[in-house]
């Protein structure tokens, strides 16, 4: 079966198709985003846009469970993060505004790179550079994706990241565990990122959402599960 025809695996489903993630959100109205939020805009009454407009991000966690159900087993995750290390060096880690129903990017309705990830305890971290064109540099001029992504956030308005992938999902204990086949294609921006904390934002503000490995530890009923189903496999 074509990737391009796969089913979306829904919430707590199973089966083999597209794992897209989707819930939460954080707003650069926040008091604790402030910092981000005054270093762009109109200064002295002239419009300035960062050039290049680069920006945070918590992408994803892994042995936590997302609001769709789902778990990303740390060893799975890690390698799949691992592989698209070489995506960001050539260049092309490239993403949508907004999930597509397809397994392919178009680069038509790209709106980011990511050029730096990397892990901080379970959560994979980094930065990624909005796609923006010389007349929304020079004028503000929305005429992209990427000119669209940055006026979201000029505004204050709440959107996040979210990875695409394809892959299977299996019920073990009573948990939804990702597969072993899973096939990461790219990060998202959207509206709603499942992922809990999945943000963009200053890094400063970011760290809140961090989870080290400490703060997983307390999340026993989750994690007691995820070890047994470790032991099992």
């Amino acid at each position: 079966m074509s990737k391009s025809v796969l089913k979306e695996i829904k919430k707590n489903e199973t089966g083999y198709g597209f794992l897209i993630e989707n819930d939460g959100y954080i707003t650069l109205n926040d008091e604790r985003n402030k910092t981000l939020k005054e270093s762009f805009g109109n200064i002295d009454g002239e419009w300035h846009c960062p050039n290049p407009f680069i920006v945070n991000a918590v992408f994803q966690k892994s042995d936590t469970k997302n609001a769709n159900g789902r778990i990303y087993p740390d060893s799975i995750l890690k390698r799949e993060v691992e592989r698209y290390q070489e995506k960001i060096k050539e260049h092309r880690a490239l993403g949508e505004l907004n999930h597509p129903a397809d397994s392919t990017i178009d680069l038509g309705r790209i709106s980011h790179n990511i050029i730096e990830l990397h892990w901080e305890g379970k959560t994979v971290v980094g930065k990624l550079e909005l796609n923006l064109t010389p007349g929304y540099v020079k004028y503000g001029i929305c005429s992209s994706l990427g000119d669209s992504t940055a006026n979201l956030l000029l505004n204050g308005y709440k959107i996040g990241v979210s990875s695409r992938a394809v892959g299977s999902v299996e019920s073990k204990l009573g948990v939804m565990m990702v597969g072993n086949d899973l096939e990461l294609i790219c990060w998202d921006i959207v509206s709603d990122p499942s992922t809990p904390g999945a943000w963009i934002g200053d890094e400063e503000t970011l760290q809140q959402y961090v989870e080290s490995d400490e703060t997983l530890n307390n999340k026993t009923s989750i994690l007691e599960k995820v070890n047994k189903i470790k032991e099992i496999l």
